[in-house]
């Protein structure tokens, strides 16, 4: 019994993640009742539902009544806004459902930075303290904390999907759901209820009210998926954030500029290879479920300019903030120079989307800066940039982008340009030789992820085709050893997902 509960409860040190031990057996006994259930839709939505919900309790506690409220809250605008005509009363009730949904996440993910510029540009000492405990009954289930406000994990992501919900109603996009249980599961779907993709309701809600059927190839996709988010996340990202960048990043002073280069190179590599890594796997859960949720990358790091970047890399947001941000502030309509201030608004406010902290509006600024900068060379001299070499255009880009992590890895802006420094420092061929040698490990998967990165994606339908078609038997033994070896990798401290913290 003490395992059991030590299973059900809560523990803010051992969230549950994909990487744990505990996931597969949650995910494993939550097959159990979905195999027993899927035949009847509601009650299949509903057994997503109560594990989804249990899911979030796992990962963020307390906050599972954020969700909630969320979820009930438009729920019921949602269904307001389409059973009335009167246009006056559509824009009150979106305006509720944007307003309150801005304001539950500012309050959690920008309150005590506001609180902190308040006090350092008037000297103030305002006292920072979290309100919402105050109106939650205390009990050692919801573990709560008045003098912290405990940023919930995912937050970004469920309100996103709230947002863009009651906005493609209010739009006349989709029609509002009749059902709650549909709804909250749209919203809470435990595959990418933490970390995305952003699922848009006119992608989705469809699939909910469609009967399943089970789908040898889905399957097979699926379990290859997992397996390949697996070795990106535990093999590549955790081995090289381990083994070079967190060092670098947290000491920049004492490593030589060979190892603050192969750490850059390196956190570019772990970034997309955690992220990825990750949706990869919620892809691949929810296609054996019989969902298929979009793609979320599409090797970004083969990008030619910043644009086409964008439309690779973490494409859920990137069309979100397109959809929802960019184009309501007018998009390139209202001339060249709006174009430029509205792409600049849109990256430093999605720089913001990703925390509340001066490192993340820098990240979003020079990527907004890039993509004006860009936008406008197009326009002025359209025959030169089309002249400009493909690879010249992937170095530039590349490194950019690089060097843009720079900050957003880093924990303050010393640090950050201490790494920065410290790449131009010049190192004798013997330090280099040294250094790659005791780094071997790193150097390798770096490489390796590079690969994987950049292979052609006929030899990734090849390998699709092939797993797909596979006998049971030998999926099983190919799936059983694939986990073997990849869990050989695992740390034994826990390495949450990067973008948990968004």
């Amino acid at each position: 019994m003490e395992k059991v509960l030590d299973f059900l409860l809560y523990k803010d040190d051992a969230p549950l993640i994909f990487t744990s031990v505990e996931f597969w057996v949650f995910f494993g006994i939550f097959l159990l009742f979905f195999s027993a259930t899927y035949r009847i839709r509601k009650v299949k939505n509903f057994v997503i539902l109560v594990f989804s919900l249990f899911f979030y309790y796992k990962s963020s506690g307390w906050a599972v009544l954020l969700l909630l409220f969320s979820i009930n809250q438009d729920y019921w605008i949602a269904r307001f806004i389409g059973h009335t005509e009167n246009p006056i009363r559509k824009k009150v009730w979106i305006s509720i459902s944007v307003t309150t949904n801005l304001l539950v996440l500012s309050y959690f993910k920008y309150a005590f930075l506001f609180v902190d510029w308040i006090n350092s540009a008037f000297g103030t000492q305002l006292t920072k303290q979290n309100w919402i405990v105050a109106i939650l009954p205390g009990h050692d289930l919801l573990k709560l904390d008045p003098d912290h406000i405990l940023l919930p994990v995912g937050i970004s992501f469920f309100i996103f999907h709230s947002l863009s919900y009651t906005i493609d109603v209010f739009r006349g996009i989709v029609k509002p759901l009749t059902n709650w249980v549909d709804y909250a599961v749209f919203v809470s779907f435990f595959p990418e209820l933490v970390a995305g993709p952003i699922v848009r309701a006119r992608d989705f809600v469809d699939q909910l009210v469609s009967p399943f059927v089970p789908d040898r190839k889905m399957f097979g996709k699926g379990i290859l998926l997992i397996l390949g988010g697996l070795f990106k996340k535990i093999v590549i990202s955790d081995t090289i954030s381990t083994g070079i960048v967190d060092r670098v990043f947290d000491q920049p002073e004492l490593v030589s500029s060979v190892e603050t280069w192969i750490a850059v190179y390196g956190y570019g590599i772990q970034i997309f290879c955690d992220f990825s890594g990750y949706t990869d796997i919620a892809i691949g859960i929810a296609l054996i479920l019989g969902y298929q949720l979009k793609p979320n990358f599409d090797q970004p790091y083969k990008s030619i300019n910043i644009t086409e970047f964008w439309r690779r890399w973490h494409i859920s947001l990137s069309v979100w903030l397109r959809d929802y941000l960019y184009i309501p502030l007018g998009g390139n309509r209202k001339g060249n120079v709006r174009t430029y201030i509205n792409l600049l608004i849109t990256m430093l406010l999605g720089g913001l989307w990703h925390g509340a902290s001066a490192k993340f509006i820098l990240w979003g600024g020079l990527h907004g800066a890039a993509l004006a900068l860009h936008k406008f060379g197009v326009g002025l001299a359209p025959r030169i940039s089309e002249k400009i070499p493909s690879a010249m255009g992937w170095f530039a880009t590349f490194h950019f982008v690089l060097f843009c992590w720079i900050p957003f890895r880093a924990d303050t802006f010393d640090q950050a340009m201490a790494v920065f420094q410290h790449l131009w420092i010049p190192a004798p061929f013997e330090l280099i030789l040294s250094v790659f040698s005791q780094l071997a490990l790193v150097a390798s998967l770096l490489l390796l992820g590079i690969l994987l990165h950049v292979l052609p994606d006929s030899w990734k339908r090849f390998v699709n085709h092939q797993f797909e078609k596979s006998p049971v038997w030998l999926l099983a033994l190919v799936t059983l050893s694939s986990v073997i070896l990849i869990f050989q990798f695992k740390s034994a401290e826990s390495q949450p997902f990067i973008y948990f913290q968004f």
